[in-house]
């Protein structure tokens, strides 16, 4: 009767981390499983930044990559986030991890092993912040090729959606007004939820359309709002965001298919589809623009060059390029404008400010002299009035 838990305590003593396996080898339906203390177990070459927030996001302690999550084609992002955050990263092992791991599995990480009681079942390299520091240093030379390949992909994209771009075709009607309107585009990038609440004060003052993409939807109905337009796949928004939000677009292939759409109509909620090839960051950029929005502030949306080459994105960083140069000066980042905005001073503020500089005016007379003979000279004209007030009814 004591040997499960004498089991349990032996290998808890066993050296490395332990969790409960994960096992997908697309990252996106993995995401959506993935708890605390859990260990992921993916194939996944070149770790973009943005999967390695979700996973960091989502608690896990472990990840186990089948495929180089740096190959050194460029320096993504990824590897770094990830041991940044003190999870434990198992590279390369192989696409024979995909079998030989069960969803459910207990497994154990130690120096590139891994283990399923006391079987190992692969093994790779396990990456540290200076194996990641050299490959990312390394992965520089690759930045010419890639830049190459985005300038032919942004080329390629702008052949196939240039009546997108160009006159707005595909873009769905809304109910929701944005002409002449200030937009808030929020997003699930890194430290979004602080950048929001940064934002309070510009929210109260200029009431922006509040739109959330992805994740960013969750976090708005979390602070306390409610978004007026969610764009982004349903599967990986939550239920009480989506009832909350006042219009949904949900991001379509170019033949129509749109994945989580069968969520949206279990829920008995209503939307709208927007087929094009962008992600869901740029159609929503795109939305505020063909509608007439006077200024977009974006939140947790990242592009800069490095952004811009990360593999994560590389199937819509030209829509990313794009996207940002249709919309031009209207698109403003929401740290500036967190940094930038003074809210406005109330009426009752006003008033407060007035009614102490007399206070302190008052004051100041009745404690120096000269006050005294003010005060005085006041008393003496109201005496007067008084008196000549009485004079008129005699």
């Amino acid at each position: 009767m004591r040997l499960p838990g004498l089991l349990r305590r032996t290998n808890s003593e066993l050296p490395g981390v332990t969790g409960v396996a994960r096992v997908d080898r697309r990252a996106d339906d993995l995401l959506r499983r993935l708890g605390p203390g859990d260990i992921a177990v993916l194939d996944l070459v070149d770790v973009d930044r943005r999967t390695a927030e979700a996973l960091v996001a989502a608690g896990v302690v472990g990840v186990v990559n089948a495929a180089p999550s740096i190959s050194g084609r460029f320096p993504n992002l990824g590897p770094e986030v990830l041991v940044e955050a003190g999870v434990r990263l198992v590279d390369d092992v192989g696409t024979g991890v995909l079998r030989e791991v069960e969803e459910g599995a207990r497994l154990r990480l130690h120096e590139g092993g891994v283990f399923v009681g006391g079987r190992e079942v692969a093994r790779g390299v396990e990456q540290t912040a200076e194996s990641v520091a050299d490959a990312v240093v390394e992965a520089r030379a690759g930045m010419a090729a890639q830049l190459e390949a985005f300038s032919a992909n942004t080329i390629e994209f702008l052949r196939r959606e240039r009546d997108l771009l160009l006159d707005d075709v595909g873009v769905p009607d809304l109910y929701v007004p944005m002409r002449d309107r200030q937009v808030l585009v929020v997003a699930g990038g890194p430290r979004h939820a602080e950048e929001l609440r940064r934002l309070r004060k510009y929210v109260k003052e200029h009431r922006p359309v509040l739109v959330g993409v992805d994740a960013g939807a969750d976090t708005l109905h979390a602070a306390g709002y409610r978004p007026d337009i969610i764009v982004g796949d349903p599967d990986g928004i939550g239920t009480a965001a989506l009832r909350a939000g006042s219009e949904v677009v949900v991001p379509a292939q170019t033949d129509g298919h749109a994945p989580g759409l069968e969520r949206i109509q279990d829920l008995g909620i209503g939307a709208v589809t927007f087929p094009a090839s962008g992600n869901a960051e740029d159609l929503a950029l795109l939305l505020a623009e063909a509608h007439g929005a006077s200024l977009v502030v974006t939140v947790g949306v990242r592009a800069g060059l490095r952004e811009f080459l990360d593999r994560g994105r590389s199937g819509s960083n030209p829509s990313t390029f794009l996207t940002r140069l249709k919309l031009g000066d209207k698109l403003v980042d929401g740290r500036a404008v967190a940094v930038l905005h003074r809210g406005r001073v109330s009426t009752g503020g006003i008033a407060l400010l007035v009614l102490a500089a007399v206070v302190a005016m008052v004051a100041a007379l009745v404690v120096s002299g000269v006050g005294q003979v003010y005060v005085d000279q006041a008393v003496d004209a109201v005496g007067a009035a008084v008196a000549w007030v009485r004079g008129l009814f005699r």
